[in-house]
């Protein structure tokens, strides 16, 4: 078992698990209805996603600098008490379950997924090779 990062909306894997949405906003135009059916997420958990204002660091990053200065930003949000909780908990659950956990984004690398990995694994979970 492990936990895998992807994209939403992305097709799944056949042993990925549950699907977990760690975005701010659920998907545009979607029924709520068809989340799970059309590949978006099982669960929609915006607790570990970036706040309204750090996602608009994201957003914004065009040089290294700008990335760096929203991975700060977002690390220090996920190293609250909720949110830390909630990273050891899924850790925890890697190695018992498979889990996916994902946002919208193209590009991971410019994505808070890819920190998101990172303090996952961190936290000593299981992940999934890509």
């Amino acid at each position: 078992m492990a936990i895998r990062i992807v994209r939403l909306g992305s097709a799944r894997t056949p042993d990925e698990g549950l699907r977990i949405g760690t975005v701010r906003r659920p998907p545009r135009g979607v029924p709520k209805a068809r989340f799970a059916s059309d590949d978006w997420y099982d669960v929609w958990y915006p607790n570990l996603a970036p706040s309204v204002p750090v996602m608009k660091l994201a957003q914004a990053a065009t040089t290294e600098a700008q990335w760096q200065a929203f991975a700060r930003a977002y690390r220090r949000e996920m190293a609250a008490p909720d949110a830390a909780h909630s990273i050891a908990l899924l850790a925890a659950l890697s190695a018992r379950t498979g889990l996916a956990l994902g946002c919208y984004c193209a590009d991971e690398t410019r994505c808070h997924r890819s920190i998101l990995r990172e303090l996952l694994r961190d936290a000593g979970a299981v992940i999934a090779p890509d």
